[in-house]
């Protein structure tokens, strides 16, 4: 069962140049590694069950998508202490058009937060939204076709148009950070499998 993720930054940069040493200043891109690390690193491996979409909308040019997808790479090249740097080289190799696969398992193109939602849920995925008045996520029966939208400190953009009409869960009763939520979904999916 592959579990899905989006996380959607506001202000994380798009373009590789905007990276520098100081990581909270492109964006808050020091929250978008430890997204990344707490939703694929367990001890001495990488998750191969997990595909996390990220939507990038800060400057200069807001509406990149990365995806990560190591469920077909048969050697796992990626270092904790280097996702900022990844991340930096695939913005740097983001297409205007089409998409490109920069890494093995890591794809970059230009997309739209609303679009790439729309997109998913075309193809049957069942869609829901982080929040901390949502249904609790032991209630939900999962089945494997769900995708997970955790947001950065600012939220989402057009709240009130296309997320209104999306279920909303919950992983507490508590305002976590997105690292946190990724920890919890993921332990609630391996409690049964």
């Amino acid at each position: 069962m592959i579990r899905e993720f989006i996380y959607y930054s506001k202000n994380a940069v798009t373009a590789g140049n905007f990276i520098k040493d100081n990581l909270m200043k492109a964006g808050r891109m020091d929250i978008v590694c430890n997204v990344f690390i707490q939703g694929f690193f367990i001890s001495n491996n990488i998750r191969k069950d997990v595909r996390m979409h990220m939507i990038f909308d800060g400057p200069p040019k807001p509406g990149v998508h990365l995806i990560f997808d190591f469920s077909k790479v048969s050697k796992n090249g990626i270092s904790k202490k280097d996702i900022a740097g990844l991340i930096k080289r695939m913005l740097y190799k983001c297409p205007d058009k089409g998409i490109n696969e920069v890494f093995p398992g890591c794809f970059v193109e230009r997309k739209p937060f609303e679009i790439l939602i729309k997109e998913l849920d075309k193809e049957g995925k069942n869609v829901f939204v982080l929040d901390e008045k949502g249904k609790d996520i032991r209630e939900l029966e999962l089945k494997g076709n769900e995708v997970f939208v955790l947001g950065d400190q600012d939220g989402f953009p057009g709240k009130e148009r296309f997320l209104k009409n999306i279920d909303k869960i919950s992983v507490s009763n508590k305002v976590l950070f997105a690292s946190q939520v990724l920890v919890i979904i993921n332990n609630e999916i391996d409690r049964i499998k």
